[in-house]
C-alpha cells in the first residue's frame, strides 16, 4: 500500500513472501491490463489471451493443495484478488470462477478421479469452468431451483436453464447444480454435451470485461460419474460460494484503491481557482473518507484471510467483509467518480467504471440484504429470511 492510504502501516501486517506475491500481481496488472482495460471495457471483451498468462502466474485454483494446484495460502489469493480487481472486477472474477468455484467444487466435492482428470489441466489454463447455479427465477433461493436431474438406468438426464453464469461460452466444462429425487446434487457437465447451450448475455451496463451467459439444459445425458460424489444438499455449492465470497472482500477493496489513488493524482494536478483541488478543504475531507474506509476494509480483509488460513473462519464473518467491503468500495468509487467533474464520465478514469462493476459484485455471492440477514440471524438466532 502506498503512504497515501496505508495511514496504519498495513503492509507490515505482510509477509515478504506475501508481499512479493502482491508486487508481482501489481506488475502483472500494470503491464497487462491497465493499458488495455478502457478498450476491453468499451468493447465488451473479455481478453482470452490473459488465461494462460493467469494459470503462469499460479492464481488459477491458487489456493487449492495438490492435484497441480498452486496450494498458496489464503491471504496470497486474498492479495492477488486485490491485486487483479485493481485493474478491473472482470478480470478478478475470470479467477474466482475458474478457481474458487468451478475448481473449488472439484477439489471439495468430486471424486479423486474427477480431480486428477481436471484439476490439473484448469490450473494450467487448458480447460475453462463454468458454476451453474443461479436461475432465472431463482437467484438468492437457489432452494427453488427449477433444474432437475433425474436418473436414467445408471446414468442421469439433466432439463433446466441457469443465468448470470460467468464463463460458460468458453468453459469446456460445467459445474451445474440440480435437484435431484434424493435433494440438490452437483454435476461435471461438458459443454460439448448434446442438448446442452450457452449464450452471452448482453448489453450490460456492468462488467464489461468479461462474460456472463444463459444456459439451457435440454435432456442432457450424463454417465453416472459425472455426479460430484461428496455434495449432498445446498450445504455443497454454498461452500464453494463462500470462498468465492472471501475473494471479493480483497477484490473490492483494490477497486476502491485504484479509485482513490486515480482521484488523489487528479485533484493535485488539477487547478481551480488558480489552486490545485487538493488544496481545498471539502477535497481533502473526501479524500481522508476514502483513505479511512480502505484502511478499515484492509483490516478487515487480512483478518478474515488469516482467520481462514488458520481454520477458524465461521460462515457469518464472510458476510461481515463482503457487506461492509463492497459498500464502502462502491460509495469509494462514485465520490472519486464525482471528484473528477465531468472527466469522471469517460473511460479515461477509472472510479465510474470501477463504480459500474461493482454494482454486479455487490449483487452476486449474496447481495447486501442477504448478508444482512445472515448477520441479523447471527446477531438475534432468528432467521427472518421469508
Amino acid at each position: 500500500m502506498t503512504e497515501t492510504y496505508d495511514l496504519l502501516n498495513i503492509d507490515s501486517l505482510l509477509s515478504a513472501d506475501e508481499l512479493a506475491l502482491r508486487d508481482t500481481v501489481r506488475a502483472f496488472v500494470d503491464r497487462r491490463i491497465r493499458p488495455h482495460i478502457a478498450g476491453w471495457y468499451e468493447q465488451a471483451v473479455f481478453p482470452v489471451e490473459i488465461i494462460k498468462e493467469l494459470a503462469e502466474l499460479n492464481l488459477l485454483g491458487m489456493n487449492l493443495p495438490g492435484y497441480g494446484c498452486p496450494g498458496r495460502t489464503a491471504v496470497d489469493y486474498g492479495l492477488a484478488a486485490l491485486e487483479l480487481e485493481a485493474g478491473d472486477s472482470g478480470l478478478r472474477t475470470f479467477v474466482s470462477v475458474q478457481g474458487s468455484l468451478a475448481m473449488g467444487a472439484i477439489h471439495k466435492h468430486g471424486s479423486e478421479e474427477q480431480k486428477n482428470r481436471w484439476l490439473p489441466r484448469m490450473a494450467a489454463g487448458d480447460v475453462v469452468g463454468c458454476f451453474g447455479l443461479t436461475e432465472p427465477t431463482a437467484g438468492s433461493d437457489p432452494g427453488s431451483m427449477k433444474t432437475f436431474a433425474r436418473r436414467d438406468g445408471a446414468g442421469w438426464v439433466l432439463t433446466g436453464t441457469k443465468r448470470w453464469i460467468g464463463l460458460a461460452t468458453i468453459a469446456q466444462i460445467a459445474i451445474i447444480w440440480a435437484m435431484t429425487d434424493d435433494g440438490v446434487r452437483g454435476f461435471i457437465v461438458p459443454t460439448g454435451s448434446p442438448g446442452f447451450s450457452a449464450t452471452t448475455i448482453g448489453p450490460k451496463l456492468s462488467m464489461r470485461a468479461s462474460i456472463q451467459c444463459d444456459i439451457v439444459l435440454d435432456e442432457v445425458r450424463l454417465p453416472a460419474d459425472a455426479v460430484l460424489p461428496h455434495a449432498r444438499g445446498l450445504r455443497g455449492p454454498f461452500e464453494c460460494l463462500t470462498e468465492a465470497r472471501y475473494g471479493i472482500i480483497w477484490g473490492a477493496m483494490g477497486a476502491a484503491r485504484d479509485s482513490y489513488e486515480t482521484v488523489v493524482k487528479y485533484s493535485q494536478e488539477r487547478l481551480q481557482f488558480d489552486k490545485p483541488l487538493a488544496g481545498y478543504q471539502l477535497t481533502q475531507e473526501k479524500l481522508v473518507n476514502m483513505a479511512l474506509e480502505i484502511n478499515k476494509g484492509m483490516l478487515l480483509a487480512v483478518q478474515i484471510g488469516r482467520l481462514k488460513d488458520a481454520g477458524r473462519l465461521k460462515p457469518h464473518q464472510i458476510s461481515v467483509g463482503k457487506l461492509n467491503n463492497c459498500r464502502e468500495a462502491i460509495q469509494i468509487c462514485r465520490d472519486a467518480r464525482s471528484m473528477l467533474g465531468g472527466n469522471g464520465i469517460t473511460l479515461d478514469y477509472s472510479p465510474l467504471r470501477h463504480a459500474n462493476n461493482l454494482e454486479s459484485v455487490r449483487t452476486y455471492e449474496g447481495t447486501d440484504e442477504i448478508h444482512t440477514l445472515i448477520l441479523g440471524q447471527h446477531i438475534t438466532g432468528i432467521a427472518a429470511f421469508r
